[in-house]
């Protein structure tokens, strides 16, 4: 399994990057595509919403199951991925390049706090146990 290193991770198994712009994309992680099979639907918080770390922010739904998916951090929604949207499978094809949606952080700092991806490494490993 792959975990890039250059993006930030959650306990929850949402990737973040960090764009140019200071925005920060989110999505699910290769892992979590993985435990919940074929993607079929894909809902994204509406643009403009303002986020809490940790609050519930949009759904996956694949053939097994439905998940929630959690803002990373807090923030503002300032774009979604209408490719995703449209053509949920894409999660499965490519996990980190299929971001579900783009947040203005309230406070950029907080990116610092999410996992490295050898700590996520560790959430992964622990789970399969």
């Amino acid at each position: 399994m792959t975990i890039p290193n250059d993006l930030k991770y959650t306990k929850s198994h949402e990737w973040v990057r960090v764009e140019a712009d200071g925005t920060v994309s989110v999505g699910i992680t290769h892992h979590a595509q993985d435990l919940l099979g074929d993607m079929v639907y894909v809902e994204s918080p509406k643009v403009g919403r303002q986020l809490a770390a940790g609050e519930e922010c949009a759904v996956v739904e694949s053939v097994k199951a439905a998940s929630d998916v959690y803002a990373p951090i807090a923030g503002e929604v300032v774009a979604v991925n209408e490719a995703v949207t449209d053509a949920p499978e894409k999660i499965n094809q490519d996990a980190y390049s299929a971001w579900m949606f783009k947040l203005k952080p309230a406070n950029a700092a907080d990116v610092n706090g999410l996992l490295d991806a050898a700590a996520y490494t560790a959430v992964v490993a622990s789970e399969a146990h």
